[in-house]
């Protein structure tokens, strides 16, 4: 069992799970079920002064990367989150990635791997409880999404000491939420594959 320093309390770590298959990004899928189903998102809607647009928008474009665990057992990040229905895209042999809708949001996901998409038209720094927000999803230091309890949050490997909604969603950031316990021992993405 690992062990992580964390301000006066040591969180006792169980270790990640071996990684799911690559999926249409180049970065694994967890072999697991989705948190949440994302919210239907409509045309110039806007969350938090995030607009949901026709179009994705490649003035400012950077992924971060997001992993959930609840009770220890790993849940995927949907597809679609931040995408206006109805969805298309293609199924490809390591699973769908979606490529069309009717509107795309500066926060989104093409595929179920937790690749956090922040295309946006003026360069700044979202925060993953804006992503949530456009998930349509709670997020607090004791909710993730529908489960109630403790939440720990690493980010890029260390415990993140403030509200997870703070986290910020800068370049190639890799973020784990992890809600009760067991604690799972922070994943790592080699290589975001040219993202």
């Amino acid at each position: 069992m690992l062990r992580v320093l964390a301000t006066a309390l040591v969180l006792q770590l169980v270790p990640a799970p071996k990684p799911g298959p690559p999926g249409p990004e180049g970065v694994p899928i967890p072999k697991a079920s989705v948190l949440a189903p994302p919210q239907a998102l409509k045309l110039n809607q806007s969350i938090d002064g995030i607009k949901c647009g026709r179009t994705e928008q490649f003035l400012f474009h950077i992924h971060a990367h997001l992993t959930l665990f609840v009770k220890g057992k790993a849940r995927a990040v949907p597809f679609g989150i931040g995408i206006g229905p109805p969805l298309y895209g293609v199924r490809t042999a390591q699973g769908p990635f979606v490529s069309q809708g009717t509107c795309f949001a500066w926060l989104h996901t093409h595929a179920e791997d937790g690749i956090v998409h922040i295309e946006s038209p003026v360069q700044r720094t979202y925060t993953l409880g804006e992503f949530f927000d456009v998930w349509g999803q709670p997020l607090s230091p004791t909710r993730l999404g529908p489960a109630k309890g403790p939440v720990t949050a690493f980010y890029d490997g260390k415990v993140w000491k403030g509200n997870p909604r703070s986290i910020p969603l800068k370049k190639h950031a890799q973020i784990q939420l992890d809600e009760g316990s067991p604690v799972v021992a922070p994943e790592h993405i080699s290589s975001f594959k040219g993202l």
